[in-house]
């Protein structure tokens, strides 16, 4: 029979800390144990949450490892299912987009940190590559913002022409390139820089203009176009994939 938090004594229930003094009151495994709700014969649910934080290896206070953990790993942790890990899971998926930024038609594009800033929560603890094109009117107004691929692997490998079918078909004069590195360092490959010179000559010859291309790491981004393709065209233009 498990160990249900109403058992516990009153102290130690989150539901009634949290209702008395607050959510800030509480732990971030008192948090994760509201969640998990019911222990074990052995453990509370608030000793398996620890043991739930105490998989992060980097003795911070961080708790965004927790996105990147799949259900199966999860489920390796005594005292949650696939029911409890699926729970965790949406959690997580919530707590990101609560920092999304959905209302982004129209809103003005003036510096690559106000791209990194929309896209940066979705993308910094992403497994795989996403890659994104941000389609922009004349006054760098976002129009729409579109997935065209997610890596199956730790790459993208996409056709110039993908990237290119929803500009031409909304008519549209600007766009931004977004992509992400899972490793959290977002450096440009060397492929990142070529392709994006590529599209950047192709684009301009159909009459569009590539304003940047954005690489989101954790909690770090690079402007291919502020860092390299400025100072460097020359020497970018000799490179050969």
């Amino acid at each position: 029979m498990s160990i249900k938090i109403k058992e516990l004594p009153e102290l130690e229930r989150p539901y009634e800390k949290l209702e008395l003094k607050g959510e800030k009151a509480l732990s971030n495994a008192e948090l994760l144990a509201i969640i998990i709700k019911t222990g074990t014969r052995e453990e509370t649910s608030v000793q398996i949450a620890q043991r739930l934080l105490n998989l992060n290896d980097t003795q911070s206070e961080d708790l965004s490892y927790l996105q990147s953990l799949t259900i199966e790993e999860l489920m390796k942790i005594k005292g949650i299912g696939k029911v409890k890990a699926i729970q965790i899971k949406a959690t997580c998926e919530l707590a990101i987009r609560m920092f999304q930024t959905t209302n982004y038609k129209k809103q003005k594009i003036s510096s690559p940190d106000d791209i990194a800033k929309i896209f940066m929560s979705e993308l910094k603890f992403e497994r795989l590559e996403k890659l994104k094109i941000v389609v922009l009117n004349n006054k760098n107004e976002i129009l729409k913002i579109k997935e065209i691929a997610l890596g199956k692997t730790q790459n993208i490998e996409v056709p110039i022409k993908d990237i290119l079918v929803e500009p031409i078909k909304m008519g549209a004069p600007k766009i931004i390139l977004v992509h992400n590195h899972p490793s959290g360092d977002s450096t440009p490959s060397n492929q990142d820089i070529i392709y994006t010179n590529q599209l950047y000559d192709l684009t301009r010859l159909i009459g569009i203009e590539l304003l940047d291309h954005i690489v989101i790491g954790n909690m770090n981004y690079t402007s291919i176009f502020e860092k390299i393709l400025l100072k460097d065209r020359k020497d970018i233009n000799n490179n050969k994939l």
